[in-house]
């Protein structure tokens, strides 16, 4: 039976892939740096830990408690993350800085930790949820949108740095996910009220709420469960593929990009956003 440790189950995707997995016989480690908020899913058979991946002890801790009990993770999921929005000018940079620790470093080190472990069987996986804010970036989303592009970055040189040991990296790329993702950054604006962005903020909080409570939303995207089927398809396959976008709006979005022009993406954009700019 494969041991997974997750990251970032407290809600949504984390908890929702937390929960398929035991169901489907694997031993599921689920953390969260609020190890309380995790009794639901203790309940489903889930293992718990806390484990911050902005705090170093914390991550080694977990890791270990895991391979203590394992021999090695057998899968690790790099699911915690967190959108930050707003004019990258009017975001305090150590703000910046404090999602680069959560959605990339932690990412990063997370992968580190495990790795010798895995090297050492001979096998292992490393699962990290991207998105398809990896492959475009919509205004006022710059800082997030960075971090998922630094995934899709490290998981293609990953992929090809760990395989000879036995070890396969695999990228997940959700689109549209309605959960508290969205409301994280909607709130995210609010500090952002004044200056010359201030307008323009608040109009990027208003059209990301708008996109996530429309009916769009659910043609085109899916819930957190969505998600998770892809993970455990990823999980499950000999052989799987390098990465897996999971809903319409990933597929339609991304192939959007591809195949837009700059100056005509920025186009559409303005029929969105208002530019900013002196009164």
């Amino acid at each position: 039976m494969t041991s997974v440790l997750i990251t970032g189950c407290s809600s949504g995707i984390g908890a929702a892939t937390a929960a398929d997995l035991a169901a489907n016989g694997y031993t599921v480690y689920a953390t969260a740096r609020r190890p309380e908020t995790l009794k639901e899913l203790a309940d489903k058979g889930c293992r718990t830990l806390a484990l911050d991946v902005t705090d170093e002890g914390s991550m080694a801790a977990a890791v270990a408690a895991v391979e203590d009990a394992e021999g090695s993770v057998g899968v690790l999921v790099n699911n915690a993350g967190y959108s930050q929005s707003g004019a990258i000018e009017s975001i305090p940079l150590d703000d910046i800085r404090r999602q680069f620790e959560t959605n990339v470093f932690g990412l990063i080190r997370m992968s580190q930790l495990v790795l010798p472990g895995m090297r050492k069987a001979g096998k292992g996986r490393i699962v990290n949820i991207g998105s398809m804010g990896g492959k475009l970036t919509f205004p006022g989303g710059g800082s997030y949108h960075a971090t998922k592009h630094a995934v899709e970055a490290i998981s293609d040189a990953m992929r090809f740095e760990v395989q000879g040991f036995g070890v396969q990296v695999v990228l997940i790329e959700p689109g549209l996910i309605t959960t508290e993702f969205a409301h994280a950054a909607v709130a995210s604006t609010d500090s952002l009220n004044d200056g010359p962005y201030a307008d323009f903020n608040a109009k990027v909080g208003a059209v990301t709420a708008g996109i996530y409570e429309s009916r769009l939303a659910g043609l085109v995207g899916g819930g957190p469960d969505a998600v998770a089927e892809v993970i455990r398809k990823a999980i499950k396959s000999k052989h799987p593929k390098a990465r897996y976008t999971v809903t319409p709006s990933a597929t339609l979005g991304i192939l959007q990009r591809q195949l837009t022009p700059d100056r005509l993406w920025d186009l559409m954009m303005r029929t969105q956003f208002p530019v900013p700019k002196s009164g």
